[in-house]
């Protein structure tokens, strides 16, 4: 059994300015179409939930990186942050196979001005 970890932290505020700078052009290149429905529907804090799905992402991808043959193997839309009925983040990936993962976990949290993630694997 090994035991992996990732962490992020992003100001809102670079992620706020990135869409208003580039708008569907970088939530499409970033985000799933739930990730995108659920931030929007959080209306004036849409900005930390799009952030702190951007910081799970990465650190998603930093918990799991040791394993990948190349980092480049994986995109920002094979991994999916979404919310279980008890509104518990949750890590998807999509299109790609990560093998030997025997459990995930992730927790995020945001402030005013910033978002922050941590990502715990085991595996097999």
């Amino acid at each position: 059994m090994k035991i992996t970890c990732g962490t992020d932290i992003i100001e809102i505020k670079r992620i706020k300015e990135s869409i208003e700078e580039l708008g569907d052009k970088f939530l499409e290149r970033v985000y799933t179409d739930k990730e995108i429905a659920y931030c929007e529907s959080k209306r004036n804090q849409k900005y930390q939930h799009y952030a702190a799905r951007f910081a799970a992402k990465e650190a998603g991808f930093k918990a799991i990186s040791s394993k990948l043959d190349n980092k480049y193997d994986i995109g920002w839309k094979n991994i999916e942050i979404i919310n279980d009925k008890n509104g518990r983040p949750h890590i998807n990936f999509l299109d790609i196979q990560i093998k030997e993962i025997e459990e995930i976990d992730i927790s995020i949290s945001h402030c005013k001005e910033y978002a922050t993630a941590n990502v715990v694997t085991i595996w097999k």
